[in-house]
């Protein structure tokens, strides 16, 4: 009688340099493609992000294979050394920041991929906590919270963003009806008070020879504001200049670049530079002339831009980042994000979120208390 052969059981893989990462690239979007779909969750993304921000990070990439070998599940993360006041810590962080908007665990099984990730990462003692920042409520990270809390390890929940969104309608006659009279109203009038002082022209660049140059005027004028004044611009340093750079010549290579521009007798007062992908558009920096506030150009923008989005098809308008109160004039929805926190199981890592998450919240209640 011939013997049966097994087929492998689904195995977890650490990818730990950047060469075996570039070669997951078909596989991984493949995954995101199935999965979340989700423009930040891309390979290309991942990997423009790690050049700029983290080119000589500790890459700790976990992957999950099937019995078949296929790519399943993947966990993006990086091995550092931070502080927790005070306190070296050796951390697993996702390899993300506020530029990245968004971060999730990508699998098609979620809940099977958190249990063998988790299992994974506690056969090692070179970490003290697992850090995932702004992963969406209810996203495929969250799996991996629910794991860790059956395991009797310390977590912990820090919200984050609430990012505003507008659904789209089929036609910017259904949208406008949704916007309240005054503000309307508002608009209407500060576009004659900007006609005024020269002729405005609406502009959207995808691409082109001249893409470096319309990009320069967008970052010039992103700087010229307070932005520039904190130093938080794209082009104030070389990371997110590189970052935004290759950002957008991949955007525009692939078709998802979307530079908006108000322009008042050539010159741009009004900016918003985004991407698009799987019916949706992203809002990434947004920038305008303050020394023309009272025309409020990036509001007008905003209405040139959700009238062009409306007329290309698109589902939906993501504001990215936090909760402004200029995004909510024009929606009443949020999605919201937080941080994750998982801590390893020793005496030490526990130590670090019961500090986190009890003692020191606890302490800063009282204290809060006491003033009063």
């Amino acid at each position: 009688m011939e013997a049966r052969k097994l087929s492998p059981a689904p195995s977890v893989q650490e990818v730990t340099d950047r060469a075996a990462f570039m070669a997951l690239e078909p596989e991984w979007n493949a995954l995101v493609d199935a999965t979340s779909n989700e423009l930040f969750y891309r390979h290309e993304f991942l990997r423009i992000w790690i050049d700029n921000f983290a080119p000589s990070a500790r890459l700790r990439i976990l992957t999950l294979r099937d019995s078949e070998g296929r790519l399943t599940a993947a966990l993006p993360l990086m091995a550092e050394r931070t502080t927790m006041y005070g306190i070296p810590v050796r951390q697993l962080a996702a390899t993300a920041n506020p530029h990245s908007c968004r971060f999730d665990l990508i699998a098609h099984e979620p809940e099977a991929a958190a249990a063998m990730f988790l299992s994974w990462l506690r056969m090692s003692r070179d970490w003290d906590v697992l850090r995932l920042t702004d992963v969406p409520e209810g996203g495929a990270g969250w799996g991996l919270l629910e794991e860790a809390k059956n395991a009797k390890l310390a977590t912990g929940v820090w919200d984050s963003l609430q990012s505003p969104y507008v659904p789209l309608p089929s036609t910017w006659e259904a949208y406008q009806a949704t916007l309240q009279s005054k503000f309307k109203a508002n608009c209407r009038r500060r576009r004659k008070k900007l006609e005024e002082k020269g002729q405005v022209k609406f502009e959207r660049v995808d691409g082109g020879l001249d893409l470096e140059s319309k990009l320069e005027e967008g970052f010039a004028l992103e700087q010229s504001g307070w932005k520039g004044e904190r130093g938080t611009a794209m082009a104030q340093s070389a990371s997110t200049r590189g970052f935004y750079t290759e950002l957008a010549r991949d955007a525009a290579y692939s078709g998802r670049l979307s530079l908006y521009y108000l322009r008042l007798d050539g010159r741009p007062v009004a900016f918003q530079y985004g991407l698009t992908y799987g019916g949706r558009y992203f809002l990434l920096k947004p920038g305008y002339d303050e020394s023309l506030k009272e025309c409020s150009p990036g509001q007008l923008l905003m209405d040139e831009v959700l009238a062009d989005c409306i007329s290309r098809g698109l589902r939906e308008f993501d504001f990215l980042g936090p909760d402004m109160v200029w995004k909510r004039d024009w929606t009443d929805k949020v999605r919201r994000h937080h941080w994750l926190f998982i801590f390893n199981d020793s005496a030490f890592a526990r130590a670090l979120g019961a500090a986190k998450f009890r003692w020191v919240p606890t302490a800063r209640e009282v204290v809060a208390r006491w003033k009063k």
